[in-house]
C-alpha cells in the first residue's frame, strides 16, 4: 500500500494520495473577503492550485462536500459554484450546514479527485 502525505502540520496533511486518488483536507478562504461569493471563489482557487500541484485538475474532482456556516448562503455559494463547474465534469456533491472553526469562515470544501 503506497500512501503519500503532503504538507503535514503535525495534526493533519493538506493532501493525501492513495491509488491514484487525491484527498484534500477542508479548504477555506476566510481571507478572501466577507461575502459567500468571494469566499467561494477563494476556496475554489485554493482547490485548483492544490490539485494542479499534485497531479490532478478540477475536471477530475470525483466528490466534494461543501460545508456552509448557514444554509441561507446556499444560493450565493451556488452562483459561484455553477459558473465554475463545466458541463460533463460535475462531481458527486453534498452540501451541509456546519459550525465553522472560525466565525469569519462562511464555506469549507473537502475534495476527492482522481490523479491524472
Amino acid at each position: 500500500m503506497n500512501i503519500k502525505r503532503h504538507e503535514g502540520t503535525g495534526r493533519m496533511s493538506r493532501v493525501v494520495e492513495h491509488n491514484n486518488t487525491i484527498y484534500l483536507c477542508g479548504q477555506t478562504a476566510k481571507l478572501s473577503g466577507d461575502t459567500i461569493e468571494l469566499q467561494t471563489q477563494g476556496t475554489i482557487k485554493k482547490i485548483e492550485d492544490l490539485l494542479n500541484k499534485y497531479g490532478s485538475s478540477t475536471k477530475h474532482i470525483l466528490s466534494v462536500t461543501i460545508y456552509l456556516k448557514d444554509m441561507s448562503l446556499f444560493q450565493g455559494m451556488n452562483s459561484v459554484w455553477d459558473s465554475f463547474v463545466q458541463d460533463g465534469f460535475e462531481p458527486a456533491r453534498a452540501t451541509v450546514e456546519a459550525k465553522m472553526a472560525s466565525s469569519e469562515i462562511l464555506v469549507e470544501m473537502s475534495v476527492i479527485a482522481a490523479k491524472i
